[in-house]
């Protein structure tokens, strides 16, 4: 089942770049430079720290996938607490963005919720790609080895994971067929997440993204 990784230069996160068609097994080539409708194309930077809010206060959307599939994230906390916050709404951005893949609906709120400019134009790419191909997914999807670290500019959080895909498989929508593949270099990507935290709010969003795919430092 094909999946597609935004490919932008990891020093400046630059959202305009060409789509790698990556995979569950195999891939090849896509693009687009289209804006999504609606989204937000500025940081919104805190001026308080956005921890200092209750997180339970927030109205957060319904990110929640069908039985069939699994996400795991498999992720240390860290101490700072800035940090930990960024790393979970990273999760949660990820969360939403098969959330809308199951769902098949690329206008769905929810990654809009945890995400912008480029991050927000990815999910929707990404979840539009399944929808045009009558594909959904399943199995398990895992994510591992996180590091959250400032991003040299204002109050934001570089967060970078990993991704093994090698036990989620595409299925189709209309017969519920799905399309197994072997575990291969494919089957593994490298994310990195620009967020920013929100002005008198907990929540953190992501701005921009890159997916590294075939990331061989993820395999093994």
């Amino acid at each position: 089942m094909a999946r597609t990784a935004l490919t932008m230069t990891a020093a400046t996160l630059t959202a305009t770049a060409a789509l790698l068609l990556t995979a569950c097994g195999g891939g090849g080539d896509d693009s687009s430079q289209d804006d999504i409708k609606g989204a937000e194309t500025s940081t919104s930077s805190a001026t308080a720290s956005p921890s200092a809010s209750d997180s339970s206060d927030v109205d957060r959307p319904d990110v929640s996938l069908p039985e069939d599939l699994k996400l795991v994230f498999d992720f240390e906390k860290p101490s700072d607490v800035d940090a930990a916050a960024a790393l979970d709404d990273a999760a949660n951005y990820i969360r939403a963005l098969n959330h809308g893949i199951t769902e098949q609906n690329a206008k769905d709120p929810a990654y809009g919720f945890y995400s912008a400019a480029g991050a927000a134009r990815y999910a929707e790419s990404q979840i539009q790609e399944y929808v045009d191909g009558g594909w959904t997914l399943t199995g398990e999807d895992r994510y591992y080895q996180a590091e959250a670290d400032p991003a040299g500019e204002g109050d934001s959080i570089v967060v970078t994971f990993c991704e093994d895909q090698s036990k989620a498989y595409g299925k189709e929508v209309k017969t519920g067929k799905v399309q197994r593949t072997e575990e291969s270099l494919a089957s593994y990507q490298k994310f990195s997440l620009l967020m920013a935290p929100q002005q008198d709010s907990p929540v953190w969003r992501a701005q921009q993204i890159t997916v590294e795919g075939k990331a061989a430092a993820c395999r093994g």
